[in-house]
């Protein structure tokens, strides 16, 4: 490729790496790991930029590489060590569910979603219409719907379930 695509490339990266901490936050604690799939990531959009042609957006043409490369290296991962997720834990019980509680909580809950649900729950925290998520996700914007009423359900339950609201 030529340096006026590789500058394309830098330039776009650089406006959406949001996009990248997002995934790689979500799939990993560990900084070491998130480090390593935000490079896998840059790789493999990098690998792959030269079938971009711009049907959709940029962002959701990354979110989609983002997070199929996410998955894929969570696997990987997952298999050379034993437990990857770590836990945490709001500060106590006792206080009164602060709003940053209630979001650890949450983000704790969405944590053990499984990958898909995961990926479409982060979607969806970015306000992505279900149209996006669908075409990010491969999968019917009917079948996005039914998926979040079941994740909202879920979620629902745990944090009910756990007293958290």
């Amino acid at each position: 490729m030529d340096m006026t695509t590789e500058q394309e490339f830098v330039s776009l990266i650089s406006q959406h790496q949001k996009i990248i901490y997002k995934v790689c936050h979500l799939y990993f604690k560990d900084k070491n790991d998130r480090d390593d799939l935000f490079q896998e990531i840059t790789l493999q959009t990098w690998k792959s930029y030269k079938h971009f042609k711009g049907e959709a957006k940029f962002s959701t043409w990354l979110y989609k590489i983002a997070l199929n490369t996410a998955i894929t290296h969570f696997k990987k991962v997952r298999k050379q060590k034993e437990s990857i997720v770590s836990d945490y834990v709001p500060e106590s019980a006792e206080d009164s569910h602060s709003k940053e509680d209630l979001s650890i909580a949450l983000f704790k809950e969405i944590d053990l979603l499984s990958k898909i649900e995961k990926a479409i729950v982060l979607l969806y925290l970015d306000h992505y219409s279900y149209n996006d998520i669908g075409e990010v996700m491969g999968i019917s914007v009917n079948n996005v719907a039914v998926k979040m009423n079941r994740i909202k359900s879920k979620l629902k339950a745990q944090i009910n379930k756990n007293d958290l609201y």
